[in-house]
């Protein structure tokens, strides 16, 4: 489990790719920007 291991964070930071463990967009950001624009 490190920077090899795909299925890990680190692995996904180092291989630059997304998933379960590294989601592209946290759900809490998008609520947040979701908000602001409705907002305007």
């Amino acid at each position: 489990m490190g920077r090899g291991d795909k299925k890990t964070k680190k692995g996904k930071i180092f291989k630059g790719s997304f998933g379960k463990s590294r989601v592209a967009r946290p759900l809490q950001a998008k609520k947040a920007a979701a908000k602001k624009a409705s907002a305007q």
